[in-house]
């Protein structure tokens, strides 16, 4: 069973390798570009295709270019993301985000994965949004999973309320998200927009990013 000081291990892990204390609007931009590389990947992944024209009708996207699992005794995995919501086919401002899950395990090496999520409900949104989001903690959301690493008759429909694709391929082909916490990541909004900015505010245009956003080009070319 995974304990609450096992999870919280699990974000130190994550932000050891992706933060340095006091983050500055800078990796914020850096992330931002590197979320916009992984729509490019997605675009023309197999995998992907089927959900294409689902694009329009997402409630929101969750973007995280780099998830890395790794460890010997202790394994954990975490990565840091970006939220984005569909405001009638606008897209809004980025909120950056955690996820990270721990487990124990004799697992060795280091790997990670590009994942995206399109959230097709509005009650996965609502979960998302909360200040912590547990997957599989009573939510009873469905999860359709359009990783390259997933049987092809895994998903034999659509209809979900999380649609995931990731580019993880061999022994970590796919992406198990239960037990996995999603959080936002307020230090890093605060940096980014010069200001306490509520996620509520950044996805509703509240609150403007003090440059581009390279992934609405992305994502308007999904459209």
């Amino acid at each position: 069973m995974r304990s609450l000081s096992t999870l919280g291990a699990a974000f130190a892990f994550a932000a050891l390798i992706f933060t340095n204390t006091g983050a500055m609007a800078s990796e914020q931009t850096e992330l931002l570009d590197r979320s916009a590389r992984t729509i490019e990947h997605m675009k023309v992944a197999p995998a992907f295709e089927r959900a294409r024209s689902m694009m329009k009708d997402a409630k929101a996207i969750l973007v995280v270019p780099s998830l890395v699992r790794g460890g010997f005794i202790f394994g954990a995995e975490g990565g840091t993301g970006v939220l984005m919501r569909n405001n009638g086919g606008t897209w809004s401002e980025p909120a950056f985000y955690t996820m990270g899950s721990a487990s124990f395990g004799l697992q060795a090496g280091l790997e990670q994965t590009e994942v995206v999520m399109l959230i097709m409900s509005d009650r996965a949104l609502d979960a998302l949004t909360r200040a912590e989001f547990k997957f599989g903690a009573g939510a009873s959301l469905t999860l359709v999973d359009l990783s390259a690493g997933a049987s092809a008759n895994t998903a034999p429909n659509l209809s979900g309320d999380i649609i995931i694709w990731t580019s993880g391929k061999g022994l970590y082909g796919g992406l198990t998200l239960n037990g996995s916490v999603v959080k936002a990541r307020d230090e890093w909004n605060t940096a980014f927009y010069g200001r306490p900015a509520p996620v509520s505010d950044i996805l509703a245009n509240r609150v403007r990013a003090p440059g581009a956003n390279p992934i609405r080009q992305q994502l308007s070319a999904l459209n």
